[in-house]
């Protein structure tokens, strides 16, 4: 199956979500090319970009489950290079 390069953005608005959206993340670590964080702590939210490179379905299935998450919210951008 084809591969697509896609960035998830995450906003954390409970952070008592946090471990269980790390649980996610690093059970897709195979896909992951990089991540990065900051603390918005004039908001008291965090930021998360997640750089992927994976079948459409596997970014899907990782961005489903993280916007299922309480107080998590994700949008993602797909590459238009397949």
């Amino acid at each position: 199956m084809e591969s697509r390069v896609a960035i998830i953005g995450i906003i954390v608005e409970n952070n008592g979500q946090i471990d269980r959206l790390n649980e996610l993340l690093h059970s897709y670590g195979e896909y992951i090319i990089g991540r990065m964080g900051l603390p918005y702590r004039a908001r008291n939210i965090s930021i998360i970009s997640v750089a992927i490179d994976a079948p459409q379905d596997v970014v899907s299935a990782l961005s489903g489950k993280l916007g299922r998450l309480d107080g998590i919210s994700t949008k993602t951008i797909y590459s238009s290079q397949k």
